[in-house]
């Protein structure tokens, strides 16, 4: 029955809008759709780089709200030692990878898409999901992690009421909610919001940095009596620095801006003469954005780790300690009164909220891009908002799974985060070496041989991170084949042209009636072999006498990628006119063509096949993997699913 309360519309109705507000903003290309941060357009010119640091920077310097608890959990009284090893590896290291990978791929693109190009066919498109699983481990993490740590910032508050305590697992999905709800209202302000929350929360910790320092001039034995202990618990000064080289991957969450900076390249104005082609205003300035983010959260670290490391018993950090998670938090309430404190502490939960949709807004950059290209996603993922219910769900699961406890998480975060600048270090090695440069492919090399022990040593010590990115990994392969099999039968391609030859072979063959399709294996037939096939078709199909005919071949290009745009051209040679493209698949692009040729002559053609020899399930699968098979069935299903109208579908016919 239809619903008839006046105001509420058929069911149908209600169901049209909510499908129309879910798929608001879906495009057919989805290299110029990278989530919310969309490529800028007249109206849209995008940001100076410094505004675009910010969005990022709610990422990268969240960091300091968790990082230096988790440095002094890893590393003890070393933390200030480990911190350094990790900042030689941030500005000797990521920023010259990243730099790099910034003038390699300046849309937005990232590493993925550089080491997409290096290996051809199915093994390239496996290899792009598995680090797309990577990558999702990294922001879906980021997520979470940075939600647990502000709903950890609320419980500690001694404001806070006391109903709240002990209810981390709650907060933290209240907030993830509340993010997802901002992505399904609209993002367009990120930018400003960022600004505001980074020029806060950076200004709260000089205050807070400061206020340390001067205690430890007032305590004049707090330096002494750190050094004591370590020297006690670590007799030699080489010692110290091996065990800091080994506790320091533990450390590597302080890096996890990187990405980030690369995927928003889009929203940066650049210089007035940039090109799509060629932005070399918005690369200038995207290197500016990593080395001053690098810059700025160098220092803040380091003086975060020392300031922590002194002020701040070792017991305190552990887990369910008062400094657990927040540790300059900490030294805001005990130095600078619970009023400070309470703002410092809203100021954290802010920034870490928001760092949540900075990574959110990442995943939404990333997956459009590559996902929907090889069908493996439905087309509605080229759309922001069923993204983030999707995202947001995961989210929720994988809070729920960690009970949003920050320590646990960091495992899988520095996993996601190292392979990924394992992936940008490899990819930028192959970058300058095939660009001659081969000092500086060796310089990429070592830091590629720093990340991948880097990455080894963290995976043996927290295995969780790399369970967590191996279920991410295999859901994202299972789902994206399973797509791309029930998406085999659409029509694929968004363009078919003519190139003049074959728009004059067309025009006169069509000049009579329907066109007279044959279609042909592609390869390089005689005349012979030719005429041999013409005569089979017009004697088992039944081709009327007289009728003008064209041969129709499709060579398979690669059968790994799912559309592209067709162009065809026209060839008469041995006695015969044909039509000739390059496709990913045989049967799809023949049905693209005889559509776009109906089109054309207003006449629904004819299209001509040969029964081909072998199992039919060995022939669909050699259609899933290599493009042809049995190419008969699988035109005419693609035809009908293209076409509803029986009386407008081009016929097939099999002999």
């Amino acid at each position: 029955m239809t619903d008839t309360t006046p105001g509420s519309g058929t069911r149908g109705e209600l169901t049209a809008r909510c499908r129309a507000w879910l798929l608001n903003g879906l495009t057919d290309q989805p290299a110029q759709h990278p989530g919310p941060h969309r490529a800028p357009t007249a109206e849209h010119r995008g940001h100076r780089w410094w505004r675009v640091m910010c969005l990022t920077g709610v990422d990268y310097f969240s960091t300091l709200g968790y990082q230096p608890g988790i440095a002094a959990l890893a590393a003890g009284l070393l933390s200030p030692l480990a911190t350094l090893g990790l900042l030689a590896l941030t500005l000797l290291g990521a920023l010259p990878v990243y730099r790099r990978v910034a003038k390699e791929s300046p849309h937005g693109e990232g590493s993925i898409a550089m080491l997409e190009r290096l290996l051809p066919w199915w093994a390239g498109k496996l290899f792009v999901l598995v680090l797309l699983g990577f990558a999702a481990t990294d922001f879906i993490i980021t997520i979470t992690l940075s939600a647990a740590d502000a709903s950890a910032h609320v419980v500690e508050n001694p404001y806070a009421p006391q109903w709240l305590h002990g209810e981390n697992l709650w907060i933290t999905l209240v907030l993830i909610g509340l993010l997802g709800a901002v992505f399904l209202k609209g993002f367009r302000e990120a930018i400003g919001v960022a600004v505001v929350l980074v020029a806060i929360y950076l200004t709260l910790n000089v205050v807070v940095l400061a206020s340390s320092a001067w205690q430890v001039v007032n305590e004049p034995h707090v330096v002494p009596d750190w050094w004591d202990a370590m020297t006690t618990e670590h007799s030699s000064p080489f010692v110290m620095i091996g065990v800091a080289l080994l506790v320091f991957p533990k450390l590597a969450l302080g890096m996890s801006g990187f990405e980030t900076g690369v995927a928003v390249m889009p929203q940066i104005k650049g210089g007035p003469q940039d090109t799509y082609e060629h932005p070399v205003g918005r690369i200038r300035d995207t290197r500016k954005l990593l080395t001053t983010a690098a810059l700025i959260m160098s220092v803040f670290l380091l003086l975060s780790s020392l300031a922590t490391t002194l002020l701040i018993p070792q017991d305190d950090f552990k887990a369910g300690g008062p400094a657990n998670g927040r540790a300059l938090a900490y030294l805001a309430h005990q130095h600078l009164g619970e009023g400070f404190g309470t703002a410092y502490d809203v100021s954290t939960i802010c920034i870490l909220w928001f760092a949540g949709a900075s990574a959110l807004a990442g995943l939404l950059n990333l997956v459009p891009r590559f996902l929907p290209r090889y069908g493996m996603a439905p087309e509605w993922t080229r759309a922001v908002r069923p993204l983030v219910l999707v995202f947001v769900a995961i989210a929720t699961v994988i809070t729920w799974y960690f009970d949003a406890n920050v320590d646990k998480q960091s495992g899988a975060y520095a996993t996601g985060v190292l392979v990924l600048m394992l992936s940008a270090s490899f990819a930028s090695t192959v970058a300058v070496r095939r660009a001659g440069r081969r000092r500086a492919a060796i310089g990429f090399a070592v830091i590629t041989v720093v990340f991948a022990y880097t990455l080894v040593a963290n995976v043996i010590e927290r295995p969780d991170g790399i369970k967590i990115a191996a279920l991410f990994i295999v859901t994202i392969v299972l789902t994206s084949f399973a797509s791309r099999v029930h998406r085999a039968f659409e029509l694929r391609s968004a363009e078919v042209d003519f190139d003049t030859t074959a728009t004059h072979f067309i025009e006169e063959a069509a000049a009579g009636g329907p066109l007279r399709i044959i279609a042909n294996a592609p390869s390089e037939h005689t005349s012979a072999a030719y005429r041999l096939k013409e005569y089979q078709q017009r004697q088992e199909t039944h081709i009327p006498d007289g009728r003008p005919v064209l041969f129709l071949e499709v060579f398979v290009k690669d059968s790994s990628d799912f559309t592209a745009d067709l162009l065809v051209r026209g060839e008469e040679k041995h006695g015969v006119r044909r039509l000739r493209v390059e496709a990913a698949t045989v049967p799809n692009a023949i049905a693209a063509v005889l559509l776009r040729v109906r089109d054309l002559t207003g006449d629904v053609p004819h299209a001509y096949f040969t029964w081909t020899e072998g199992a039919p399930f060995g022939r669909l699968l050699r259609f899933l993997v290599f493009g042809d098979g049995e190419t008969a069935p699988v035109t005419r299903e693609v035809l009908r699913r293209a076409e509803p109208d029986p009386e407008r579908r081009p016929r097939v016919h099999v002999g």
